[in-house]
């Protein structure tokens, strides 16, 4: 079959992959001049990258990790120590490590809880340790009933304090939601946690060696296309285009630079782009259906990334680092922990803003400014005195709308892959998938979307109409 994605993310490009595998023709129609949506990066002016966000692997990633394997790409991890390394803001750069012992799980994660000295008392640890048991014991189906509860409501149900909550909770819901813990749903955490406290390596993070949209895409384009399919940039979808019975006849692509609109048609056919997208391109017929209409329930959040190159080492530190700050999330010196970004002498520190939705209108330089004032209170030996360090150059990259807002009650807004609509289907983190949005989110999005139109029975689609592309 011959199949239209509407999207070149992570999702659009596995759903692709594994159509194309299946010995069907995808068709990626990506709308920006570069593949990968949220994991997209560029090269500045020096030929220095810059990316969308501050992208870690986990363990507890198996379709991802599964994905680079076949792609025979899996030597571009770079792992790091088994640890969470949290700033401790009270004592300027210093750092408070759980450190994962080599034993199963998920005895190793409680260990490394019991055996951090640094942020937590004995109680304090002992009743994190206890309150992580249900969402391990009970399942998966207490784990989505949590969905009704923040995950601050449910730390309080669960008699952890808030000491954990403000040093490890809000550190860890900024990281994987770009929100406060008061704003997400438990059950997303919970999930994530269910699986760092399943696997051994659960909660091992890795760094790729290098752009994601060179190391990581490409080799997935570059396997597309030799299997027969097709990866086109520059393709923005204008308009989906509908039969009288409401299946899709094909996809209008804007015309850029000139050129003309032109139709698309397919056998099948995928929206791989943000469900805030879906929504606007979303036909008017479908409206009414009490499928599309959950998608109104859902929004993407905020995020900015920011890359600040100075002219001297502020860390030596080889691994993703918590912050505990008010304003940023995570961050990492990428000229230590990623192999093309190497520089010996001076460090690019890439850092998560989060949450940031007071802070996505503001100027870059507003930005810079505040975040600046953040550092010298985590490196104030490097960026306070009469010599701080300087710095050189940076970036900002906002996205207005990321990963859907993972707020309680959204699970039951997350739609299937398959629709209502007989050949069309839905791809990308956002829809229902046992893991939250994330890469590996949208990596198994896309390979359930496409075993969902390998596996739908095979009927004769209508005869498209004859269409005339619009210039408009």
């Amino acid at each position: 079959m011959r199949v239209a994605i509407a999207g070149g993310g992570l999702a659009g490009l596995s759903c692709a992959k594994y159509l194309v595998d299946a010995g069907h023709t995808p068709i990626v129609l990506e709308s920006r001049d570069v593949l990968g949506g949220l994991v997209a990066a560029w090269k500045d002016e020096d030929g220095d990258w810059y990316e969308t966000g501050l992208h870690a692997f986990f363990g507890a990633y198996p379709n991802m990790l599964q994905l680079m394997g076949e792609l025979n790409i899996l030597d571009r991890l770079q792992w790091k120590e088994h640890a969470l390394i949290f700033n401790q803001p009270e004592k300027p750069e210093t750092y408070s490590y759980f450190k994962v012992p080599d034993i199963p799980a998920p005895f190793n994660v409680i260990l490394s809880i019991l055996n951090n000295n640094d942020m937590l008392t004995w109680e304090q640890k002992i009743r994190f340790a206890l309150g992580l048991w249900p969402g391990v014991l009970r399942g998966q189906k207490y784990v989505e009933d949590m969905d009704k509860y923040s995950l601050h409501e449910w730390l309080q149900r669960q008699g952890i304090g808030e000491r954990v909550s403000s040093d490890i909770f809000i550190a860890a819901s900024k990281a994987l939601t770009f929100i406060n813990p008061d704003e997400v749903s438990a059950t997303i955490i919970l999930t994530a946690l269910n699986k760092f406290l399943q696997e051994r390596y659960g909660s091992k993070i890795a760094f790729l060696d290098g752009s994601p949209t060179e190391r990581l895409c490409q080799p997935i384009v570059d396997h597309i296309v030799a299997n027969g399919g097709e990866v086109h940039l520059k393709k923005p979808l204008k308009q989906i285009l509908l039969n009288d019975d409401n299946t899709v006849n094909g996809f209008l692509i804007r015309g850029l630079d000139g050129a003309p609109d032109e139709v698309i048609t397919a056998d099948r056919y995928v929206s791989a782009m943000s469900v805030d997208v879906m929504k606007v391109l979303m036909p008017e017929p479908w409206k009414a259906m009490p499928f599309f209409q959950k998608l109104e329930g859902l929004e993407g959040v905020p995020v900015i990334n920011l890359h600040l190159w100075f002219d001297r080492k502020l860390t030596d530190i080889d691994q993703l680092l918590f912050s505990r700050s008010d304003l940023l999330s995570v961050y990492a010196d990428m000229s230590i922990t990623c192999k093309a970004y190497e520089d010996p002498d001076r460090s690019m520190l890439e850092f998560v803003l989060a949450p940031a939705k007071d802070w996505i209108d503001k100027s870059d330089e507003e930005i810079i400014a505040a975040t600046m004032k953040e550092l010298e209170r985590l490196f104030p030996q490097h960026l306070t005195g009469d010599d701080p360090a300087k710095l050189r150059k940076y970036k900002v990259v906002k996205t207005p709308r990321s990963v859907y807002t993972a707020s309680p009650g959204r699970q039951a807004y997350r739609p299937d892959q398959e629709t209502p609509i007989a050949n069309f289907y839905l791809s990308g983190s956002y829809t229902m998938q046992q893991y939250l949005g994330s890469m590996e989110g949208a990596v198994l999005s896309g390979k359930l979307t496409a075993q969902a139109i390998t596996n739908a029975p095979v009927s004769t689609p209508p005869e498209p109409k004859r269409l005339v592309a619009s210039s408009n």
